[in-house]
């Protein structure tokens, strides 16, 4: 099943600097082969669910490997099954409206 997602992922415990973690996450994202892009406070991707969920689940392994004792993450998951969407018709979408 095709979905876009936001996911944002935080490290507790790690002080208040976080960029190195969120660093780790976008090259799991990356080496899942997944389209995502990162904003101000998460990153957006795009890809088969079952496929997300696993970068998702390596995003915290990571993480942990680096030292963080907890890992909190916020996740909205999108699908339709109408017809087919990416990020990108999303924007245009609304870019459209604002024209």
């Amino acid at each position: 099943m095709h979905a876009i997602v936001d996911l944002c992922v935080i490290p507790i415990g790690v002080g208040t600097s976080v960029s190195e973690y969120v660093a780790a996450c976008q090259r799991t994202l990356e080496e899942a082969g997944l389209d995502h892009r990162m904003h101000a406070y998460g990153t957006n991707i795009e890809g088969d669910l079952d496929a997300i969920l696993a970068a998702v689940k390596r995003c915290h392994e990571r993480v942990h490997e680096m030292g963080a004792p907890r890992v909190s993450s916020t996740l909205r998951i999108g699908t339709r099954t109408d017809r087919a969407q990416s990020m990108e018709d999303k924007i245009h979408s609304v870019e459209q409206k604002l024209a």
